[in-house]
């Protein structure tokens, strides 16, 4: 494979916004970085990529997941993906303090070019450093704060390129979607 782009999402606690699907419907693979919640997510998830990969989050559990539990169950709580010029990481984040998650998941993934979390439903590119640290925020309807969000990576032996995602509050109203600044780099990380 020498490139693909990626749909990033994460916290969609069982629904997945439509518009979220419709960025992933332009993608080659999508990652969830956990709270899955449904197994109608994952369906959605495939339908609008022919690969899909997701962690286990902590409110992904058979007691409130909605459909098969064994899908719940068979989710690993860590992926590491190889792509085009590195690897990335992905986690739920909650195994990590709010306040020292992003030098903790740089400490516990130096191999990565970045790390992909959920957990806060805070849209995050934190770039700074290598590996980045990326939460692409919620792509459901539960805390948004702002609106469905999440970040489609394009990932080839050049470079790695961020585009951040961000739709307003309101679902559903045409012409009512807003792109948030675009993040991107010329090159990928090293990994």
């Amino acid at each position: 494979m020498d490139a693909t782009r990626l749909c990033l999402i994460a916290d969609t606690h069982g629904y997945l916004d439509p518009r979220i699907a419709a960025v992933a419907a332009t993608c080659d693979q999508v990652v969830h970085a956990g709270d899955i919640g449904a197994d109608a997510v994952l369906a959605e998830c495939a339908a609008a990529a022919a690969t899909v990969h997701g962690v286990g989050g902590n409110n992904d559990r058979p007691e409130r997941w909605r459909g098969d539990p064994a899908a719940c169950v068979a989710l690993p709580r860590t992926l590491r993906l190889a792509l085009p010029g590195g690897t990335l990481a992905v986690v739920h984040g909650d195994a990590w303090p709010a306040r020292e998650r992003h030098r903790r998941l740089r400490a516990a993934f130096p191999e990565a070019a970045a790390v992909v979390y959920g957990h806060s439903h805070r849209l995050t590119v934190d770039d700074t450093a290598t590996p980045w640290v990326l939460n692409p925020g919620a792509a459901g309807r539960s805390r948004t704060f702002g609106g469905p969000s999440c970040l489609v990576l394009d990932a080839d032996r050049t470079g790695w390129r961020l585009r951040v995602q961000r739709f307003t509050a309101a679902a559903g109203r045409a012409g009512r979607s807003v792109r948030a600044a675009h993040v991107t780099a010329d090159e990928a990380p090293p990994g």
